[in-house]
């Protein structure tokens, strides 16, 4: 399965470092790798995030939860696509 990162998705992940590296740089290296590492788990089990459920959004779309993370993602056939990233006390109401 190829991965691939939104535009959107990548700014999130270099926001939320920037965010906690102000107060603790290693914490941010730490997240960062768990991000990536859960993120590249995706690639062998596309499944394995919840469906999103929202009548508007298409089965493909779900959210893997990693730590106190969401990582929302959308499975198009051989291609799974990261589409945002966010803590889960963040307002995603403008999100995918």
């Amino acid at each position: 399965m190829n991965l691939a990162y939104s535009v959107e998705a990548v700014a999130d992940l270099r926001r939320l470092r920037e965010f906690i590296a102000l107060h603790d740089p290693m914490a941010a290296a730490r997240v960062a790798a768990k991000l990536l590492e859960q993120i590249g788990r995706l690639g062998e089990f596309p499944h394995l995030g919840r469906v999103v459920e929202n009548p508007a959004a298409h089965e493909s779309l779900r959210d893997l939860v990693v730590g106190k993370y969401i990582v929302r993602y959308a499975v198009h056939g051989n291609t799974l696509v990261e589409l945002r990233v966010w803590h889960h006390y963040e307002d995603r109401a403008g999100g995918v």
